[in-house]
């Protein structure tokens, strides 16, 4: 199994939101603000265009609104059909994206498929705005053609468990388990391990047992084993926490 062949080439985003009825104090995007960035999740909760009518093709997942991720000058966007991203800068209150990498699937409703082109056309030299009216912070970004979309942030895993993770690769069996605390079942997993190509090396760890909400993002289907490449967060005194980063492997239990 090469696990390398299925990592495809992340991320994107950028766009801006309708102002509130009381308009905040914005800060320009500066250094500070560039920093904010790369420490949340940015969901996006409002558009309009320039007459203030909502862009109603950017919400065709409303229960998965479109998110962009900040990180090491990369900039990507999830939840739409593919997933997009490339390299980002941040000078004088403008965002600008180089060339971007979108991932190759096709989605079976055209209104998620046609979500791909209407971020690409808001995508690039757009202005930037911070704000906080309450505790998360607002991200708003203003493209040329006066549309406006506003994200609103919500700390990522590194923010809130005081520092970055250790990735690893967890192997999920197809039937959940009886946990041992009374608690009608729980995940079965063992860590694996792979090379730098992918190929899977060594032997596998001995077997576990997990709450099904220990892996936050993770939603396990009864019957489909899966490798999920995960980021693990230890917590002192604590049991540890797993993030889904991947499902890397997807199989049906022979």
């Amino acid at each position: 199994m090469r696990i390398a062949a299925l990592l495809f080439p992340l991320f994107l985003a950028a766009c801006a939101s309708a102002p509130p009825a009381t308009a905040p104090v914005r800060t320009p995007a500066t250094a500070e603000p560039e920093a904010t960035l790369t420490r949340y999740h940015w969901r996006l909760q409002q558009a309009t265009d320039a007459s203030g009518a909502p862009i109603v093709d950017l919400f065709a997942r409303p229960a998965q609104p479109l998110q962009l991720d900040f990180m090491d000058g990369r900039v990507s966007i999830s939840n739409a059909c593919n997933r997009i991203g490339g390299p980002y800068t941040l000078s004088g209150g403008r965002l600008r994206t180089g060339q971007l990498v979108s991932t190759k699937m096709a989605c079976a409703d055209p209104a998620v498929s046609a979500l791909d082109a209407a971020i690409g056309r808001r995508l690039d030299d757009t202005m930037v705005s911070m704000e906080r009216q309450t505790a998360a912070p607002v991200l708003t970004l203003m493209t040329r053609n006066g549309d406006v979309l506003r994200f609103v942030g919500d700390a990522t895993a590194a923010v809130r468990y005081g520092g970055p993770g250790d990735e690893m690769f967890l192997e999920v069996a197809p039937e959940p388990v009886p946990c041992a605390d009374g608690v009608p079942a729980c995940l079965s997993v063992r860590e694996v391990h792979y090379d730098p190509q992918g190929l899977p090396t060594g032997a596998p760890g001995a077997w576990q047992y997990l709450p099904p909400a220990a892996i936050e993002g993770y939603v396990h289907q009864r019957g489909v084993r899966n490798v999920l490449r995960v980021i693990r967060y230890r917590n002192p005194g604590h049991p540890d926490t797993y993030l889904l980063d991947m499902v890397v492997e997807a199989a049906m239990r022979p």
